[in-house]
């Protein structure tokens, strides 16, 4: 379950540059590294050791993926890329089925009108963290005009969990 956390998003910025700073060097040195063992090892000298400095290139990002997944997720220096990502990911599985989130929010369905919610609330600090400074009018009048629907329905409207059976049951309905 992604629940939406508070954030700074200057602080958001800071801390995703700083991320993928580190990131980028790591497999800078990672790439330069092997290709150069690959060649000193496999080369021929004078010859041409494109595959190999290739090759060194590939292993790098292979290496890349297995510290991204095993050792750098977990790492503090990477919660803000990680809450992103997570939070980037959240709304695409709701953007996914929008076309049925609608539908049941036309027929006042409560999982709907809350899965709406949490995407409108996730979709406007996105963009404060992405620094998306475009005109939001027409998606601020949208937001508005649902949250007070929900009031008006007796549906709490802090909704800032999202909660994957909400999904599911909305994929299990037929739309008529």
């Amino acid at each position: 379950m992604f629940e939406i956390q508070p954030m700074n998003a200057q602080t958001y910025r800071q801390q995703t540059r700083r991320s993928t700073v580190i990131i980028a060097l790591v497999f800078l040195v990672l790439a330069m590294l092997l290709s150069s063992v690959a060649v000193a090892v496999f080369g021929e000298p004078g010859g041409d050791n494109m595959r190999f400095n290739v090759g060194g290139v590939f292993v790098a990002v292979l290496l890349m993926v297995a510290l991204m997944r095993g050792l750098f997720w977990s790492q503090p220096w990477m919660a803000a890329a990680v809450y992103g990502w997570q939070l980037k990911r959240s709304l695409m599985s709701i953007t996914n089925v929008m076309h049925q989130v609608t539908a049941a929010v036309d027929r006042d369905d409560p999982h709907a009108m809350k899965l709406l919610r949490f995407y409108h609330l996730g979709l406007t600090q996105m963009h404060e963290l992405d620094g998306n400074s475009s005109d939001h009018g027409q998606l601020n009048r949208e937001i508005d005009q649902h949250k007070a629907r929900m009031e008006a329905l007796g549906i709490e409207t802090g909704q800032t969990r999202l909660d994957p059976a909400w999904i599911d049951a909305l994929k299990q309905t037929p739309t008529p």
